[in-house]
């Protein structure tokens, strides 16, 4: 359940970020494997400050093809 709650937090706080609603989040997010990157790497990730954290999944995305960072 805390890994559920921590990735959506990601999401929804990646999305205030960067102007954009949670749905549309997600989908850059899953796009550019950055979801992907968040499951994968809870265990160290959700012990970062959450700044750190979007700012890992921004730059995990652009090394995917994303235009976000």
């Amino acid at each position: 359940m805390d890994k559920i709650r921590y990735i959506n937090l990601c999401i929804v706080e990646f999305g205030k970020r960067y102007g954009m609603p949670a749905t549309q989040a997600f989908n850059y997010l899953d796009t550019y494997k950055g979801f992907a990157f968040l499951v994968k790497n809870y265990e160290a990730e959700h012990l970062l400050p959450l700044n750190d954290t979007i700012a890992d999944l921004a730059a995990y995305c652009k090394r995917h093809g994303g235009t976000m960072a």
